[in-house]
């Protein structure tokens, strides 16, 4: 029985909206089914937990906004409820965690907590936690920019990962009020641009990408006390690409022992290994994206397939990975244009 995908884009780059493929689970081809652009730029996404209901932000600049969508017909997603603002501008991604929707907005530099309700509908921000801080480089670092929120494997913590801070800051979230409360940071190298994070499946290990500096760093994470300890760092890139280059996103392997990272500039796709204690991290080659711009990668409901969503192209181009070497090995592609976030219900 063929399952389905969810595929966000940027409206106002001349993207559909939300569009819904089916996926075939033999090759791993999408095939779309509808679109609508009933919300402006949807640009990420999340599954509620029985897959009923799909969450996306509104990535607009000086208001952003969340909206939901129900499954009920899985081939044609619709708006349940209106899109709600978030208090914040341009939300670049959200996550569920503890009754709540919580949103990182890049360009205020905040993290927005909106309540669930029993139907699974969003109500207005209870609480709007802002970051502080900057950065060396002036175009990017003037001052906070939060740009993923993430909850830890023990779903006690919500990790937040700000490019224009060069931190992660672990935060609790107080299920009566709603409110968003900083326990810990931890400052990374100056001027990398943490962009987002990716865990262990083991728990115990977690990965920042950068976006600034094209680096992976590699942390011990300790969920009883909510503490990242960094322990090194390695490049996605080839020591002769002259650049520029923006990572966008990393995915782990379910058996932790390979990492894929997306590099927009060099276009491609980073194999990393890992070994078994997860806190040493090697690049093994890099592989086309099969197209310009990939500003998401995750991996199919198998486990054994990836896809990239290139942005520019206006693309998702799926990939057969190597069980032994790790490499992806593209086996098709969709037109999506403005594609940016791809997930799997």
């Amino acid at each position: 029985m063929a399952g389905h995908a969810y595929i966000g884009s940027f409206t106002s780059a001349g993207g559909p909206g939300l569009t819904a493929a089916s996926v075939d689970p033999g090759t791993g081809a999408l095939t779309v089914l509808s679109s609508t652009d009933a919300v402006a730029n949807p640009s990420f996404l999340t599954l509620s937990a029985d897959g009923e209901l799909l969450y996306a932000v509104s990535e607009n600049p000086e208001q952003g906004g969340a909206a939901v969508f129900s499954l009920s017909d899985p081939g044609e997603p619709r708006q349940f409820g209106k899109t709600v603002p978030v208090g914040g501008g341009a939300p670049t991604h959200l996550a569920l965690h503890q009754g709540h929707l919580l949103t990182a907005n890049y360009a205020t530099g905040t993290v927005s907590v909106l309540p669930v309700a029993v139907d699974g509908g969003l109500g207005g921000p209870v609480s709007v936690m802002a970051h502080e801080g900057d950065g060396p480089d002036p175009q990017r670092q003037e001052g906070p920019h939060a740009h993923m929120v993430l909850p830890d494997p023990s779903g006690r913590w919500a990790l937040t990962v700000d490019l224009g801070t060069d931190s992660v800051r672990v935060c609790e979230l107080d299920e009566a009020t709603g409110e968003l409360e900083i326990e810990r940071e931890l400052g990374l190298r100056s001027g990398i641009g943490p962009r987002h994070l990716a865990f262990h499946p083991r728990g115990d290990r977690a990965y920042v990408i950068s976006e600034l500096d094209s680096a992976v760093t590699v942390c011990h994470w300790d969920a009883g006390i909510g503490r990242l300890r960094p322990l090194a760092e390695v490049s996605v890139l080839p020591a002769d690409f002259p650049g520029p280059n923006y990572p966008s996103e990393l995915v782990l392997s379910a058996d932790g022992r390979f990492a894929w990272a997306a590099n927009r500039g060099h276009n491609s796709i980073a194999v990393l290994s890992l070994d078994e204690s997860g806190d040493r991290m090697e690049l093994l080659e890099t592989v086309g994206c099969g197209g310009d711009w990939p500003r998401h990668l995750t991996l199919g409901p198998s486990g054994n397939r990836l896809y990239a969503a290139n942005e520019r192209s206006g693309n998702v181009v799926w990939f057969d990975i190597d069980a032994e070497t790790g490499r992806p090995v593209q086996g098709g592609s969709v037109a999506v244009p403005a594609a940016s976030c791809v997930v799997f219900r």
